[in-house]
């Protein structure tokens, strides 16, 4: 865990340190937390987490949220653990037992944890695949050919539908 120092200035988005006299983040133009505000926060976080149960009842309703071998569920199951989630591991209802059906297992969590368990995820995703570091802003664009011009998912360049390539990145539609 990084040290906070309560006399000088954090990014809340990129979590960059700033020195106390800086206002906004340089790269993403928001208003900058204390050191002291940002410590409130951890501790808020920590409080919050603390008083979760990891207990999962037969009474809670529960969502698959993941679909994958064995050793990607326990692994993603540790993740949320260490976030105070509680998960499941479960089999498929299709699977035979025998190892020949298949050998995907679910990711199950209270549907209540929902969205915290998809953010920490969501991290974890781009942590892994480097995505951090890329501008995603565009991500949900979607290629219209009912439309005059539509913009590319992976650059955001604008273009004519007409067109069924990207003229910036080559990306095909």
């Amino acid at each position: 865990m990084r040290y906070i120092d309560p006399d000088l200035k954090y990014c809340p988005t990129c979590d960059e340190e700033y020195r106390e006299e800086i206002v906004s983040c340089a790269s993403c133009s928001v208003e900058l937390l204390t050191g002291s505000e940002r410590l409130a926060m951890e501790e808020a976080e920590k409080t919050k987490l603390a008083g979760r149960s990891m207990d999962i009842s037969p009474d809670d309703e529960i969502a698959n949220i993941r679909k994958g071998p064995l050793a990607e569920m326990k692994q993603l199951q540790a993740l949320l653990g260490s976030q105070n989630i509680p998960s499941l591991v479960a089999g498929e209802d299709s699977n035979c037992g025998k190892g020949c059906c298949g050998t995907d297992f679910f990711l199950q969590i209270k549907v209540q944890d929902g969205d915290e368990a998809m953010e920490v995820l969501a991290q974890e995703f781009k942590r892994t695949t480097a995505l951090d570091s890329h501008d995603l802003s565009n991500a949900h664009a979607v290629f219209d050919t009912g439309v005059a011009k539509s913009t590319c998912p992976a650059c955001g360049t604008t273009f004519s539908t007409s067109e069924s390539t990207c003229p910036d990145c080559g990306l095909c539609f």
